[in-house]
């Protein structure tokens, strides 16, 4: 068994993808108001700040910054899937482990931020960023970080998060 390592950066910006263990399922759409409510309750516990989210049927991909002085990121993580496992009511339908980058300079972030948006793009769930219901996006829109019509139709941004 691989042995990980991840970085703890009291008060890091950290980008990770999630994913339930059965990939062909569609729980993290279908279920969510049950992932919100879970996030909700777990950012009032130990406060996070969402830089971008974007949640797909099967997995999940976000930037989070930590408080600072804080860099326990995976209580949250734990927290957050036993929250929403237990609001379910079923067995955990999460993968064990996860996906963690620490987010290193702002062009880091930025190509990070455009990963999460033009996810369900590239996944091709919709032809428009804008077009998916389970992201940050438009709030991002909306605080000036892109234009309305940014990433449509093949328009993959030259440096995007992971590959």
């Amino acid at each position: 068994m691989p042995n990980y390592r991840r970085r703890w950066i009291a008060g890091g910006c950290y980008f990770f993808t999630v994913t339930l263990a059965d990939r062909r399922s569609d729980l993290l759409t279908t279920e969510i108001a049950t992932l919100r409510q879970a996030v909700r309750k777990i950012r009032l516990q130990r406060p996070f700040d969402i830089n971008a989210w974007v949640v797909l049927p099967d997995h999940m991909h976000c930037v989070w910054t930590l408080p600072d002085g804080d860099r326990d990121y995976a209580g949250r993580w734990r927290a957050l899937k036993t929250e929403f496992t237990k609001r379910l009511g079923t067995a955990s339908p999460w993968q064990t482990r996860y996906w963690e980058h620490t987010i290193r300079d702002a062009a880091d972030d930025a190509a990070h931020v455009d990963y999460v948006h033009f996810n369900p793009v590239k996944h091709g769930y919709v032809t428009h960023a804008a077009d998916w219901p389970h992201s940050t996006f438009r709030r991002a829109v909306a605080a000036g970080m892109y234009p309305a019509d940014w990433a449509g139709p093949a328009a993959e941004p030259d440096e995007t998060g992971e590959s």
